[in-house]
């Protein structure tokens, strides 16, 4: 494996946006400033200059893969992480530099829902990106009823709702790629997609997508409207999609797979051992069987072999682990989050990682070996999951 090799051949070679940063007019009107700078700036004597707004220049090292006909940076952002269930909140100032900075890193793709927070990660996602926002796709979600429990609610009267109230959170016209978040079994999927389709006639949503649902949900709902992006759990450690028939339908519908958690809930990191404490208030694992005392210990096996995988080949963990994700498929786009600009800069890199087929071979050969201990998730959130077969 080197570090500097070229990405596969099957994505594009073309930048993500343009090189420069927004121009001033552009700025003020992207944040709805335009009309109080003009009033301003007659208000005060002709000498004194005003502010320069603030710029925000890409960097031009991701490479695009496509989601259906939507074209994103080969690696995207997984928001949830900086507002939510991975522990408390980070600060409003450390969120917008986080995203700011994974935009100016080359990442067009940014991944949130309504629910994460719940609204807040919408609110931090829609204020960050607003600078920019023509050259960035959003994906956000629908499905749950946020009442206080996991309950789902796709009824058509609700998908619209909240549609509406997720455009306003993120300062936008248009959601780049919406998603059903869990797939609801009292409402049939044709209903889903048609409601969906009726957005997307009104461009209040540009793509659909599903997340967690099952091969034959994929199926039905992609006949009445042409899914974008199917996103579910997918790691070196969460394989399921390669068996349940999911990545093969996307494939051969021409689908982009869309891999959340890509480093296992932060464990493929290798900075989490046997000592790591979740806060049951604010950390979803503490729930999450894997992340159990009984389990951790045992499967600190998979870590440690990671890491010395990682280490034989000058790369970190996670840069691996979302190597191997994006050695697998040329249409899969992983989000991995963060709220620091340091493993940001990692988790990017591994898109200058190159797995040969021998490591990926190496790779199969040694997880045939390991064992993983634990549902992926606690008994409420698995109940969510869409296995209609």
């Amino acid at each position: 494996m080197t570090a500097n090799a070229p990405i596969p051949e099957t994505e594009t070679n073309r930048p993500t946006r343009n090189s420069r940063g927004l121009a001033r007019r552009e700025f003020l009107t992207a944040t709805g400033l335009l009309g109080a700078a003009t009033l301003l700036s007659c208000a005060r004597p002709a000498s004194t200059s005003a502010p320069a707004a603030p710029t925000f220049t890409p960097a031009l090292s991701l490479k695009t893969r496509a989601l259906g006909s939507l074209q994103v940076s080969a690696l995207g952002a997984g928001c949830m992480s900086i507002s939510a269930n991975y522990g408390p909140p980070a600060s409003k100032e450390q969120g917008l530099k986080t995203l700011r900075a994974a935009f100016e890193s080359g990442v067009t793709f940014f991944d949130t829902a309504e629910v994460y927070g719940p609204y807040t990660n919408e609110q931090l996602v829609g204020e960050a990106l607003q600078p920019f926002r023509g050259e960035v796709s959003i994906a956000t979600k629908f499905g749950f009823a946020i009442d206080g429990t996991v309950a789902l609610n796709s009824r058509p009267e609700h998908i619209r709702k909240v549609v509406d109230e997720s455009l306003r959170r993120l300062r936008t016209d248009r959601i780049d790629l919406l998603y059903q978040h869990r797939v609801d079994p009292d409402v049939p999927i044709e209903d889903v997609a048609g409601t969906v389709k009726d957005l997307i006639a009104q461009g209040k949503v540009l793509h659909f997508g599903l997340s967690e649902a099952s091969s034959k949900t994929i199926h039905r709902a992609h006949a009445v409207q042409p899914i974008a992006a199917v996103q579910s759990e997918y790691s070196l450690w969460t394989r399921d999609v390669e068996v349940n028939g999911v990545l093969a339908t996307c494939e051969e519908l021409g689908i982009g797979f869309v891999p959340w958690s890509p480093v296992g809930q932060g464990f493929l990191t290798g900075k989490i051992d046997t000592s790591t404490k979740f806060d049951p208030k604010t950390d979803f694992r503490s729930g999450f069987p894997r992340f159990s005392a009984e389990n951790l210990p045992k499967n600190m096996p998979i870590i440690e072999w990671l890491k010395n995988f990682a280490k034989e080949r000058n790369a970190a963990p996670a840069q691996v682990a979302l190597g191997w994700l994006l050695a697998q498929k040329s249409f899969i786009v992983p989000i991995p989050g963060t709220r620091s600009e340091v493993h940001l800069k990692e988790n990017l890199s591994a898109a200058s990682v190159h797995l040969t087929d021998e490591d990926l071979q190496a790779i199969r050969s040694d997880l045939s070996t390991l064992t993983v201990h634990g549902m992926r998730m606690g008994e409420g959130h698995m109940s969510s999951i869409d296995s209609t077969v």
